[in-house]
């Protein structure tokens, strides 16, 4: 790698930025939401147990039975709250779809060949999304384009390095892979992602597709094509 290059790593969120939003929410939610009654039950006294009693102690309903943590959970996931009981849960259900065929990662057509490029010229590629790190791995192996995890260095979640509209998560991530943050590029499509990951010394560019729910925020660049990214 070049002495001279400014940016050595670079990190991307999922859902609207290498995968569409409607992608997520309709199929990888869709199928947890169909699911997730039945896997708490079933599991219940296994790996269940760290669901529930996370569900429970965030809603303040230490009381609340199997049913009810269910549906306080579906309620989570309908209104889109990042809670990491959700997420861990979610991971472990769409493992079976991913391995059954049932679910795919969906990607942009410009992405898979942008993650290809930038690996192939010596960058290290991080994956930074509210989704369980479980999730996110399925997701860039089971690709539908093919599998992408071997470009993958590394995976950071809510549970590994903390909210995503946080300065410190961003501080955390940095020191986890070893990279000063100068040198660290963030593609996020949320602005206060951005925020965060600049107010933590990185690099940031928003990603702004065409239908995606959040739009570009000054004073932050945006694209819409990872083709329009040349990391240096």
């Amino acid at each position: 790698m070049s002495a001279t290059r400014s940016i050595e790593a670079i990190v991307v969120d999922i859902e609207g930025t290498t995968s569409p939003t409607s992608s997520v929410r309709e199929e990888l939610y869709g199928y947890t939401r169909t699911r997730l009654p039945g896997w708490l039950a079933e599991n219940t006294g296994g790996a269940a147990d760290p669901v529930l009693a996370g569900a429970r102690a965030q809603a303040g309903r230490p009381e609340a039975d199997v049913a009810q943590v269910a549906a306080i959970l579906i309620d989570w996931l309908n209104t889109d709250v990042k809670a990491e009981s959700l997420k861990t849960a979610q991971g472990i259900i769409c493992a079976e779809g991913f391995r059954s065929g049932a679910l795919f990662g969906e990607f942009f057509p410009d992405v898979p060949a942008a993650l290809r490029e930038w690996h192939a010229a010596g960058f290290a590629l991080y994956v930074y999304s509210s989704g369980s790190v479980r999730n996110q791995r399925d997701w860039f192996e089971f690709a539908r384009p093919g599998d992408l995890s071997p470009l993958i260095s590394g995976h950071f979640d809510l549970s590994t390095a903390g909210p995503k509209r946080e300065a410190a998560s961003y501080e955390k991530i940095a020191g986890a892979i070893g990279v000063p943050a100068q040198r660290i590029l963030f593609l996020s499509d949320h602005p206060d992602e951005l925020d965060a990951a600049v107010a933590a010394g990185w690099s940031a560019v928003g990603v702004a597709r065409p239908g995606e729910p959040n739009g570009p925020r000054p004073p932050h660049r945006w694209i819409d094509d990872f083709a329009e990214v040349q990391p240096s």
